[in-house]
């Protein structure tokens, strides 16, 4: 169980339901935390977690464009994420680094205030429930935030009750997923997850400046299609061309690749697991596995 686990927090390990701090918390009163999504698989040669660095790497990044000072460098982070799965004993795994503002004084001003880091590492399972027989979506009437209103290449915690908001009225009208639109009125991605459309054999994602989250299980995905020999196109993407996609799934760190089988009531393709997305789905498990020796320096083992 979760209460069971220990976490990094602040250098040292503490049973998680010992990682305590006040409820006037800055961070949790005002959203001002930032955090990373990673996952652990059970490899070939023991656990390995994906793509350590790359999402080290975008923590800081984070951290640099809300301007919060970190108490940590990179190789510190590094280290207590592979020691807080090994500590926990895990074969898989979800972790959540997670730095915030760790100071109960009122005000929306966070300069000066003490900066705490957190890793968890917890067991985690699929996200969607029904993933392999692809879940169904809907388009947001909720816009996905824009530089000129919140930073979308961040990871940070206030950033995501635009997603929270579009979640639970996608949920609320009988899908499993929601799906938003950038400010202009392109495609831009789902609450947590990344989009992707086949057409004609092509695959086809929106680019930067659909104000997206930059993942990495995106960039994964891109390039396993490139070295497949895929044609891969990053550009905007209008609504409706969701609905006369051949195939269309999600990519992200918790959903991993998820198909979708319908968007708005209407069937995409023929309403189950396409052949692409297939293929893609199977190169993706080879990699988190060990079983690909091409993309092996995505994998840290523990």
């Amino acid at each position: 169980m979760v209460s069971k686990q220990h976490v990094w927090f602040d250098g040292r390990f503490v049973p998680s339901a010992k990682a305590v701090v006040s409820v006037l918390t800055h961070s949790l009163q005002y959203g001002s935390g930032i955090f990373e999504g990673i996952r652990a698989y059970k490899a070939k040669k023991g656990t390995a977690i994906f793509r350590l660095q790359d999402h080290v790497r975008r923590f800081f990044n984070t951290a640099e464009i809300y301007d919060m000072r970190l108490p940590v460098d990179r190789k510190t982070l590094t280290d207590a994420i592979i020691k807080t799965v090994a500590k926990n004993k895990l074969d898989a795994c979800y972790i959540r680094p997670f730095g915030f503002y760790n100071d109960q004084r009122i005000g929306l001003n966070p300069i000066g205030k003490k900066v705490s880091v957190v890793v968890a590492a917890v067991p985690f399972g699929n996200y969607f429930t029904n993933k392999e027989k692809g879940i169904r979506c809907s388009v947001s009437s909720w816009q996905r935030i824009n530089s000129l209103i919140m930073p979308p290449e961040a990871k940070g915690s206030g950033n995501y009750l635009n997603s929270i908001l579009a979640s639970m009225e996608a949920k609320k009208s009988g899908a499993d997923e929601a799906i938003l639109l950038s400010h202009e009125g392109y495609v831009a991605e789902g609450p947590g997850e990344n989009i992707f459309l086949v057409q004609d054999g092509r695959l086809i994602t929106p680019p930067k400046e659909a104000d997206i989250l930059l993942g990495v299980t995106r960039d994964t995905i891109i390039k396993i299609a490139e070295a497949e020999g895929l044609v891969v196109e990053e550009r905007g993407v209008h609504k409706e061309e969701l609905y006369t996609s051949d195939e269309l799934f999600f990519a992200g760190t918790a959903a991993e690749l998820t198909p979708i089988v319908s968007v708005d009531s209407r069937r995409i393709g023929k309403g189950k697991i396409g052949p692409m997305t297939r293929m893609l789905l199977d190169a993706y498990d080879n990699i988190i596995t060990g079983s690909n020796e091409e993309f092996s320096d995505w994998l840290t083992y523990v």
